[in-house]
């Protein structure tokens, strides 16, 4: 999209052209649970077998009580029909991040799905279900979505916050869902936003689910600004913690994990204790 006098602008450098992964974009054209529940919710069970219908609360988020297969249900419906649905993947850091930004956690519940992305949640509401466990650890939703996407030759736009991580985002793509057709990719960033630019490119492209590897909370403020003008099915946000992005940042990120990780369960017992006094009040 020109600037001003018709010069590139600036913020252009933020959309990734498909012509410049034209190689990458070829050969992948060619080439043809989540169930646990708060104590004071009521369990009700689904034909699947698994938990369904609660919600647990945590840090001031509503978290869907799904398995994988009934999370993989509703991505369904929702890439058949309209408008936009916006379904979350949060991690123990991104509920933490937005507790800088309490407005946003209104805006997070009227999200169509919010789903577990690490154990650590299920652990802070003592759910120790092994199967529960290692569908979050084998990342099970993640890879039913991702085979349906590719067999069904979806097309998506990725949203980053660097042009390292989109590429290290199309080499996942291209080893793990080659049947994708990716739509473009933009990158977008608290320190040069260019939202409706990003609209316009997603707009003009065609695109069934746009995919936000986008840290928490730019990713929450970026689709609740705007959900209402987005021509998609789904808005699947991923954070940047879901996805491997790089062994360097995974290597560098496990003692930050395992930090986060205490801090998380340390305010989560902190609140349990504070909760059973105000009930007493």
């Amino acid at each position: 999209m020109p600037g001003e006098n018709g010069q590139p602008g600036k913020n252009n450098e933020n959309i990734t052209n498909v012509n410049k992964c034209e190689n990458f974009l070829t050969s992948v054209e060619n080439r043809s649970s989540f169930c646990y529940n708060r104590k004071t919710s009521k369990v009700k069970y689904g034909s699947s077998g698994g938990y369904m219908g609660s919600r647990i609360n945590v840090l001031d988020i509503d978290i869907n009580n799904y398995t994988a297969k009934e999370a993989m249900k509703r991505f369904v419906d929702a890439m058949q029909s309209e408008p936009l649905s916006v379904i979350e993947m949060v991690t123990a850091d991104s509920l933490m991040q937005m507790g800088d930004a309490p407005e946003l956690k209104g805006e997070v519940g009227s999200f169509d799905l919010v789903l577990a992305g690490d154990t650590t949640i299920l652990q802070s509401a003592d759910i120790t279900e092994r199967k529960c466990l290692k569908e979050i650890e084998e990342r099970t939703f993640l890879k039913m979505l991702l085979r349906y996407i590719n067999r069904n030759h979806k097309r998506v736009y990725l949203l980053v916050e660097s042009e390292e991580e989109g590429q290290e985002f199309l080499r996942f793509l291209e080893y793990n869902c080659r049947g994708a057709q990716i739509g473009g990719m933009a990158k977008v960033s608290d320190m040069d936003r260019a939202d409706d630019m990003v609209v316009n490119a997603i707009n003009g492209a065609d695109i069934d689910c746009v995919i936000s590897a986008m840290s928490s909370p730019l990713q929450e403020d970026f689709v609740t600004k705007n959900r209402s003008i987005l021509n998609a099915h789904v808005f699947l946000g991923l954070g940047r913690e879901i996805l491997p992005l790089g062994r360097t940042g995974i290597v560098q990120s496990r003692f930050a994990q395992y930090v986060i990780k205490k801090i998380f369960l340390k305010e989560m017992e902190k609140r349990k204790k504070v909760e059973p006094q105000s009930l007493q009040l």
